[in-house]
């Protein structure tokens, strides 16, 4: 059975998934940088985008790179929020933009970009984004079908991701609490008290400061 998850999804202890003033150079807005940093430095991270440096070399294994590397395994297609593909609002004024990673994007598979502004699909290297406006639940459906008996990630942002709890649609949500305080932006759990009554939670703690939650849908 297809199931939808949630990897990688790093909030400040504030409780922020994102900062404010996103733009095309600030994907994160005011956060920078510093929700990821415990990422960056994996060997997921740069074996995925060849941002291999000096200090980290080929990237670093143990506790973090164990959870950014089960991100990929057995997922077949991509549900996201407009603001995870790029930071514009309203209508599509302008087009040209294909996201924030160049002309092979990671997902190598379909991508439902929810958005209520009509918009063409768009193929970039291996991904084919989807433009729709949808509910969750037929998100989920369209994602389950394009999927082809793997599972479906929910990328984000974090309202999307807040949505989607909100519809019980989730079977898998990994949170990173990192060990900042960002004060603005957009929260993850408003409106979602007793979200943990519903599934079977696990935590690790990582030497980089990060603390790793892993939410299972309880199968009871």
């Amino acid at each position: 059975m297809t199931k939808l998850r949630v990897h990688n999804l790093a909030v400040s202890l504030d409780g922020f998934a994102t900062g404010e003033g996103r733009t095309f150079d600030a994907p994160f807005g005011h956060a920078g940088d510093r929700l990821m940093r415990w990422f960056l430095p994996t060997e997921t991270f740069v074996a995925s985008t060849g941002h291999e440096d000096e200090a980290i070399g080929a990237g670093t294994h143990g506790v973090d790179d164990a959870f950014a590397a089960a991100t990929q395994r057995g997922i077949g297609a991509e549900i996201m929020g407009r603001g995870k593909f790029g930071p514009q609002l309203g209508p599509w004024e302008d087009e040209s933009w294909r996201g924030w990673w160049g002309e092979e994007p990671p997902f190598h598979s379909p991508v439902i970009v929810l958005t209520h502004h009509e918009r063409p699909d768009l193929s970039v290297g291996e991904t084919q984004f989807l433009f729709r406006d949808v509910l969750p639940v037929e998100a989920l459906a369209l994602a389950t079908e394009q999927a082809g008996g793997l599972d479906v990630r929910l990328g984000g942002g974090p309202t999307v991701v807040r949505e989607f709890l909100a519809a019980d649609l989730v079977d898998h949500l990994h949170v990173v609490v990192s060990p900042i305080l960002l004060g603005r932006g957009v929260r993850l759990w408003d409106d979602l008290e007793a979200l943990e009554q519903r599934f079977e939670v696990e935590v690790t703690v990582s030497p980089s400061g990060v603390v790793h939650y892993v939410f299972t849908r309880d199968p009871q």
